[in-house]
């Protein structure tokens, strides 16, 4: 019930069309848009996202959807910069771009990592995500 708010209130505040709503295990409120839907989403200089944040008290981020699941962890991942992403049969593979990127994917005992992957296996069936 208290997402359907949310979500309500998203909608209302940015007009953007939005896919999914849901809270990771960081405690971290992440909005789904729809393809093309970012622009609306954040609003001019960020502001959207900077008054979603503190009507809801909690850091929010906001991940356009894409059909392709490659181009969609690309989303996930932003703002950090990765040399290659590929896909072999449900195994993602993810080459980061230095080792601070790297230590920022992978997170704290992985963390960063497995929440990577439990947001792109909502809706794309893989397997696990790696980073070289």
């Amino acid at each position: 019930m208290q997402i359907m708010k949310i979500m309500d209130c998203f909608s209302s505040i940015s007009s953007a069309k939005l896919k999914d709503c849901f809270i990771d295990a960081t405690d971290m409120l992440h909005f789904i848009v729809e393809e093309n839907e970012m622009g609306k989403a954040i609003g001019k200089k960020g502001s959207h996202a900077k008054m979603l944040e503190k009507m809801l008290n909690r850091k929010i981020k906001i991940v356009e959807f894409n059909p392709d699941v490659l181009t969609f962890i690309k989303n996930v991942i932003f703002p950090l910069k990765t040399k290659e992403i590929n896909d072999e049969e449900g195994n993602i593979s993810i080459d980061a771009a230095d080792m601070k990127t790297r230590g920022l994917l992978i997170g704290r005992g992985a963390q960063n990592l497995r929440n990577t992957e439990s947001i792109v296996k909502r809706y794309f069936k893989i397997n696990e995500i790696r980073i070289n």
